[in-house]
């Protein structure tokens, strides 16, 4: 049975994905970087973790997850 989603419950990637991230830096303007951590603030999530469930999703949306 799937929980009901509240704001910032969105689904994330699965948990055994998580063990093998890996890191690599990000170059953002500062308009974008500023634009994402509030978003990411709404969301009660870390700026790291909106940039992941941003990504997710739009590979989820385009078929390619």
């Amino acid at each position: 049975m799937e929980e009901p989603q509240t704001k910032g419950s969105s689904p994330t990637p699965p948990a055994g994905n998580r063990a093998e991230r890996k890191a690599f830096p990000l170059r953002l303007s500062p308009a974008l970087l500023a634009a994402l951590e509030r978003w990411a603030q709404d969301e009660f999530r870390s700026t790291n973790g909106q940039i992941e469930y941003l990504l997710h999703e739009a590979l989820r949306k385009a078929g390619r997850l």
